[in-house]
């Protein structure tokens, strides 16, 4: 490929290789056995050929540009599972001090480090007091589970997170509580108490709470002892909340205001198409009123609800709420893996475009939530194989991240941690140490399967140039540095047009190139999601009016792989897996 000699001022070279560490874990103490797949050798024998490849460093334009962080709801979230993050007290089971001692992983909120991830939100999966591993059966919403801690340890980890600047949304369950929370069993303790007479909910306002009735319809459970039954479209001891109730609605209201007032930033509303199943009319009436609720007791509260259905289904639901995730991109049938897979890529970049237009017909004020996996599915390093797998996974992260909105990142993704199969295998232990018995590591549930890793831990993977957590602390940064990433409006340019690029040689199928515009501000994104190199003329696209040039501003260049990306004078030569950005 003929490329013209780079400006040094805009070189990254990445020339450390990302080796897999042989050996496994042991299962020696309490902790689950954890191996490496396809192990190349003992450790000992793997670290010594690491240490003999070429170590290099480099001066990367990223490291020179400051961060431009936003104080708004635009934010990149992590997903934190608290029963298999990370464990202060040794009984193997993730814990909130646990968290606390990790949060300057995930923010340590002193912007001059580069030894965090640099995420500026936490989406909390369940703490409230509940008799499953999971929590989605919540038997008390103004507590916290005793296996994660107290009420004392939520305040300390709400008043940690406020120092480093990162927002909590805590997961608030709406469609059904435990059948073991109190509304619940005072219910059904009253009915078995009438002896044929019939109920009156002034005696009983814990009736209206819940979906009873005498006929047993589809997903009803019966009340033993009683010639009652009730909805539980989920699990028998999941049973259905009724929404329609006004005295739910205020004690709904109670809990949100509770957990506002101690500092939490907003809710993840958990499966909102199913608050009325089959009427999403009513999902979304109800959405409204929640985020009518909810700003008016926290005017920048943050909530964003799960509907899983396509794209066509839940764009609606923007006329309920601001934000949704956004399925259409995540799991391994998503628009991102099948980018990585071979798909065109003007899959990912038609499809990011279209967004504004598909969301914003329902809702101007719309925030996008995209995110790749989360607890209910496998996770996205078991979504590819062979020599190439490591640098999809990374970027398909970077593809996540660099979509505006809300991006979420599901605990261990930034480690190409595996999990598929059972749920339980998806929520396995955060992989903080190849040694199970390490300070902090969990059991994970207990239904768990041996989950065999594909990369390394993050004691290894944080001293690797080349590792999936460097590439995830990078993509984050950059995002952070250039607020036109998150918030900016999209275009996917054309091939050939007027203002437009050309490949000059290589797969144009590959290419993907958005123009997003923030304010008074226009960024350029270009990718290559296939393994060959590609040069581009990008000389006719034009940035804030301007056609680019050798003046134009670099702001990143992240690849996957060890090659490098060349650019002079708007010709860009870039290798397979790599990701320009230009301002």
């Amino acid at each position: 490929m003929a490329i013209g000699k780079m400006k040094g001022r805009i070189t990254a070279v990445l020339l450390a290789a990302s080796l897999l560490l042989g050996g496994c874990g042991t299962d020696a103490g309490h902790g689950k056995t954890i191996l490496l797949e396809n192990p190349t050798g003992d450790a000992s024998e793997a670290a010594l050929e690491k240490s003999e490849e070429p170590v290099s460093t480099y001066a990367d334009v990223t490291d020179t540009i400051p961060l431009n962080m936003i104080n708004d709801n635009y934010r990149t979230y992590y997903e934190v599972f608290v029963y298999s993050f990370c464990d202060s007290d040794g009984d193997g089971i993730g814990d909130l001090q646990g968290l606390i001692s990790r949060l300057d992983y995930i923010n340590d909120g002193d912007d001059s480090t580069d030894t965090d991830l640099g995420c500026n939100g936490i989406w909390l999966m369940p703490v409230n007091p509940s008799p499953t591993y999971h929590k989605y059966d919540v038997r008390d919403y103004y507590d916290i589970d005793e296996q994660y801690g107290t009420l004392e340890d939520f305040k300390q980890l709400l008043d940690e997170c406020d120092k480093r600047g990162i927002k909590v949304i805590m997961d608030l369950v709406l469609n059904h509580s435990s059948s073991r929370n109190l509304w619940f069993q005072e219910a059904c303790s009253y009915l078995k108490g009438l002896d044929g007479a019939e109920p009156d909910t002034e005696e009983c306002p814990y009736l209206e709470y819940y979906h009873f009735s005498k006929e047993q319809g589809s997903g009803y459970y019966a009340v033993e002892g009683t010639e009652w039954y009730y909805e539980a479209q989920f699990w028998s001891e999941m049973p259905d909340l009724n929404l329609d109730c006004v005295a739910l609605r205020q004690e709904i209201a109670e809990i949100t205001q509770y957990w506002l007032d101690m500092g939490v930033g907003g809710f993840r509303l958990d499966a909102v198409k199913e608050y009325y199943t089959g009427a999403p009319q009513a999902n979304i009436d109800f959405l409204s009123w929640l985020d009518d609720t909810v700003k008016s007791q926290k005017q920048d509260a943050y909530l964003v609800g799960e509907a899983w259905l396509s794209m066509t289904d839940y764009a609606p639901y923007y006329s309920g709420i601001d934000s949704l995730f956004d399925f259409a991109f995540a799991d391994k049938d998503g628009i991102i893996s099948k980018v990585m897979n071979g798909a065109p890529a003007s899959k990912y970049g038609n499809a990011v475009a279209e967004l504004e237009t598909t969301f914003g017909a329902y809702n101007e004020n719309y925030i996008d939530a995209p995110f790749y996996t989360n607890h209910d599915m496998g996770r996205s390093a078991g979504y590819y194989a062979g020599d190439d797998s490591a640098c999809q996974t990374k970027m398909a992260g970077a593809m996540n991240l660099f979509m505006s909105g809300s991006a979420f990142i599901y605990y261990g993704e930034e480690l190409g941690m595996k999990g598929s199969g059972k749920d339980e295998n998806k929520r396995a232990p955060m992989y903080w140490s190849m040694n199970p018995d390490e300070e902090g590591m969990c059991d994970g549930p207990a239904d768990m399967d041996a989950v065999k890793m594909k990369f390394e831990s993050l004691e290894e993977q944080a001293e690797d140039e080349d590792s999936i957590y460097n590439y995830y602390k990078k993509a984050i940064k950059i995002r952070n540095q250039n607020p036109e990433i998150a918030r900016g409006s999209v275009e996917c340019l054309t091939e050939g047009s007027a203002d437009g690029y050309s490949v000059v040689e290589g797969n144009a199928e590959s290419v993907c190139v958005l123009r997003k515009a923030y304010e008074e501000s226009e960024l350029l994104l270009v990718f290559v999601t296939g393994t060959e190199p590609v040069q581009l003329d990008l000389s006719q696209v034009t940035l804030d009016g301007e056609t680019i040039s050798a003046d134009t501003q670099i702001r990143a260049m992240l690849t996957a792989n060890q090659e490098q990306i060349v650019f002079e004078d708007g010709i860009a030569g870039m290798p397979g897996f790599s990701i320009l950005v230009l301002k």
